[in-house]
């Protein structure tokens, strides 16, 4: 594997400054995909019931420009400094002291953080970011899937193409490793859930957990998809039983896999050969 030389400590220091304005970013993205996405499907619906476009303003990742979801505020460039203005503000509209959740500083901070540690990990160059890129995705979807339940193609897709780009040069994986591993990947869950469905007569899972399977075969080669399923499994499991033990008392909530894989497959990425090792060892 090709990996860069240790990042120095300006170099991780930019990348979490650039982390914070992409996690920014990422909740933007995180918002408003899924809107987009339910959009397109209403307009094709639309035009196949030959009625009028029902969303004629444009939508998009820029246009319109974030708002206040109560007072319709525009929020301002001082306004939207990461986590700073969040600070600042005290959490409310500077217009109509709506609360502003939390969890926007939460994914800047997170984003930051994810970028200066991988590039501290991998060094700075092509390894290191790449490795970034892979952690901003990861992110996206994970809490669109916690949100939605969704993980879209806008993001899977570009996800696995990455790591095959990437491992051209052999940057975490052999190319042909890599190509198997997006094909296994894939194959893996869907063939798991076509036994599922042929007992319970439904989808155990969305196909967009297939493709970031894919996407993480992509990147790291066939040979790390058991330790990726195994961890996500676990850390699914465990969590489960939690969800399980809270329906009993009056909450339910749906758990998407998809933040699971994701986080199984940072893990992966960053201590695949260790945690490859342990599972060997454990079973002999």
């Amino acid at each position: 594997m090709l990996f860069s030389p240790p990042a120095t400590l300006a170099a991780a220091v930019v990348a979490g400054i650039l982390g914070l304005l992409i996690g920014s970013f990422l909740n933007v993205v995180i918002h408003r995909l899924p809107i987009m996405m339910q959009r397109e499907v209403d307009s094709v619906c639309a035009c196949e019931r030959d009625e009028p476009e029902p969303h004629p303003e444009q939508y998009n990742l820029v246009v319109p420009r974030s708002a206040c979801p109560h007072c319709k505020h525009q929020i301002t460039a001082l306004e939207n400094i990461p986590v700073v203005s969040w600070l600042v503000l005290g959490g409310k509209c500077r217009s109509c002291k709506a609360p502003i959740s939390p969890r926007y500083p939460v994914i800047e901070a997170l984003t930051a953080l994810l970028s200066a540690g991988l590039v501290w990990h991998f060094g700075s160059g092509w390894a290191g970011m790449a490795a970034v890129v892979f952690g901003w995705l990861l992110v996206a979807m994970t809490f669109i899937d916690i949100d939605t339940q969704l993980l879209p193609d806008d993001l899977t897709y570009p996800l696995l193409w990455l790591g095959l780009l990437a491992n051209t040069q052999g940057l975490f994986a052999p190319l042909g490793d890599a190509v198997l591993g997006a094909a296994a990947g894939y194959m893996a869950l869907w063939l798991v859930n076509g036994a599922y469905k042929l007992v319970r007569g439904h989808d155990g899972m969305g196909y967009g957990d297939f493709k970031l399977l894919a996407a993480l075969g992509a990147w790291m080669g066939w040979q790390m998809l058991p330790a990726i399923i195994l961890l996500s499994s676990v850390v699914g499991s465990l969590i489960g039983i939690c969800v399980i033990l809270a329906s009993r008392l009056g909450f339910s909530h749906k758990i998407p896999f998809g933040p699971y894989l994701a986080g199984a497959g940072l893990v992966a990425l960053l201590y695949g050969k260790q945690v490859t090792a342990l599972i060997y060892g454990v079973t002999g």
